[in-house]
């Protein structure tokens, strides 16, 4: 029996034997024809197309992706897709190119996970096909399934012309996905070259948009049509360039200097972000004391409340490390926005900025503000907010660009939020904007006052010349001071529970920290609604 079992298992090795000598030379065949589909994949457009985006400064879609994900985590989707045009003499092989002009997959930034696309601009200028679309949507909706962030590396120049409508309708599907996964997932564009036409609104829906420099640029119609519709003349970079976008339009949250710069700070951004919506946010351990005390904060308010001081020094004091990732620092700069640590936990900031304008709100701070306020409720980022605002800005231009509406947006943003809401008075809340600030009367969870703290309905000036009009000067200098003394101080405020408490500004830090830890656990809901409907 042992005889017969032993002749069972030898004939059963022999025959394997010869069966993968019988396969050897069909698998060797397969594996070479796998990696010259391979190789070819990898060329993109063709070496000579890839050395012009290097010498007009730019990577290559595949450099961008090695470069923004961890060594060796990038694995890719749909390599081998191709377009299924037949017109124009599209259906000639030799007009095929694996991938289609986008490179789609996913990765890890800092051992966490990411869903990517990047466009490739060698092949047909990075242009949308119908095939190239679902490669994109299929990445959206996996990032979606999983709860990832998705991340768009555009460079290109738009539909695909020979596609017609089926270029369209694939532009449609990916702002389609923006909408749905809007709240759900972070989304972010980075645009490293031409973004023209109906292109650009899918970057416009997304999270976060950034630009290069010099090599990018975004616009709906551009320099030619305009100069034969308008006779304007303007150049691609006037028109939509880093500059225009991230100073004027505020279309863009932010610019940077090359290919690699750009990725890298995408890379710090995605550390402060949770995945999901249904993550919390990420901690990162510091070595930073929460209980740090600062000193020089207590002499940082100057002593004329005419006078300006960078808020910077004081957020960045307060923060682990000093380590805030400024959003749109360039655009409405009367308003600072971005992310943060306190006990190694993301925060987002809003602070008002003295030293621009008085820090007063105008139309562009109080959208800038709220579009970021309802990014971090969505992703369950607590608010740490910083107020020194004599008002809302006025003048003819504020009233006639509809400063009414456009700073309910704030409000909107600070009272629909149900995120740990933190406020620190550190001088001037006037007015209606000291409401509109994360006031306790929009669900401030705390709030507090340093003792410079002014929180009145007006600065003493304005209010004694309405209330004591007429009086001579050396009697209003003294209604003006009593005023000061009686008003212009945050006990009124703290006597009616509107304030929490009254901080020594060096302990500022420390307590932030005390009351995050607390407030972290925070469960609260709106009322069952549809959606509301902000004053858009």
């Amino acid at each position: 029996m042992a005889a017969l079992l032993n002749v069972r298992v030898f004939t059963t090795y022999i025959r394997r034997i010869q069966f993968s000598s019988h396969n050897v030379g069909l698998f060797t065949c397969f594996s070479t024809s796998l990696e010259e589909k391979k190789r070819k994949a990898l060329l993109g457009g063709g070496i000579e197309r890839q050395d012009k985006q290097h010498q007009s400064g730019k990577l290559t879609a595949r450099e961008r992706v090695e470069l923004l994900v961890d060594h060796n985590t990038f694995q890719e989707y749909d390599m081998f897709v191709e377009h299924t045009c037949g017109d124009f003499g599209m259906d000639d092989p030799k007009k095929k190119f694996p991938g289609d002009g986008v490179v789609t997959g996913h990765g890890l930034i800092n051992g966490r996970p990411v869903l990517l696309f990047s466009q490739d601009f060698t092949v047909y200028g990075g242009s949308l096909s119908s095939m190239n679309a679902r490669k994109i949507c299929k990445v959206m909706d996996k990032a979606a399934e999983i709860g990832a962030p998705v991340i768009g590396l555009n460079d290109s120049g738009g539909a695909r012309i020979q596609e017609g409508v089926d270029s369209l309708a694939g532009y449609a599907d990916i702002f389609l996905r923006n909408v749905l996964m809007s709240g759900v997932i972070p989304q972010i564009s980075l645009i490293m070259g031409p973004c023209a036409g109906g292109a650009v609104y899918s970057p416009a829906i997304t999270d976060f948009t950034f630009m290069v420099k010099d090599t990018s640029y975004m616009f709906v119609t551009g320099p030619k049509v305009l100069e034969e519709v308008t006779n304007e003349i303007v150049s691609e970079q006037e028109l939509g360039g880093a500059g225009t976008h991230t100073k004027k339009s505020g279309v863009v949250h932010k610019a940077f200097d090359n290919d690699v710069d750009a990725l890298s700070q995408v890379r710090e951004l995605i550390d402060f972000l949770p995945l999901s919506n249904r993550d919390n946010v990420p901690i990162r351990h510091t070595h930073d004391p929460s209980d740090r005390l600062i000193p020089g904060l207590n002499y940082l308010i100057p002593y004329s409340s005419d006078q300006p001081y960078n808020i910077l020094h004081v957020v960045e004091s307060i923060l682990d490390e000093e380590d805030l990732f400024e959003i749109m620092p360039d655009y409405a700069r009367n308003i600072v926005v971005g992310f943060g640590r306190l006990g190694g936990h993301t925060v987002g900031i809003v602070a008002n900025q003295p030293n621009q304008k008085a820090g007063c709100l105008d139309i562009n701070a109080s959208v800038k503000g709220a579009r970021f306020v309802r990014f971090c409720d969505a992703f369950n980022i607590p608010l740490i907010t910083f107020v020194d605002v004599p008002g809302f800005l006025p003048g003819t231009d504020q009233e006639y660009g509809g400063i009414i509406k456009h700073g309910a947006k704030l409000l909107y943003a600070y009272a629909e939020a149900t995120v740990p809401k933190l406020t620190i008075i550190t001088r001037k809340a006037y007015g209606g904007a000291y409401d509109v600030m994360s006031s306790k009367h929009l669900r401030g969870d705390v709030n507090y006052a340093w003792p410079s703290a002014e929180i009145a309905v007006m600065g003493a000036k304005g209010a004694v010349a309405i209330l004591h009009r007429g009086k001579d000067q050396s009697e209003m200098t003294q209604l003006q001071n009593e005023y000061e003394d009686t008003l212009c101080t945050p006990f009124q405020a703290a006597a009616r529970g509107f304030i929490d408490d009254i901080i020594e500004p060096s302990t500022t830090r420390e307590r932030l920290c005390h009351d995050l830890k607390i407030l972290l656990t925070k469960k609260q809901t709106l009322p069952w609604k549809k959606h509301g409907n902000i004053p858009l």
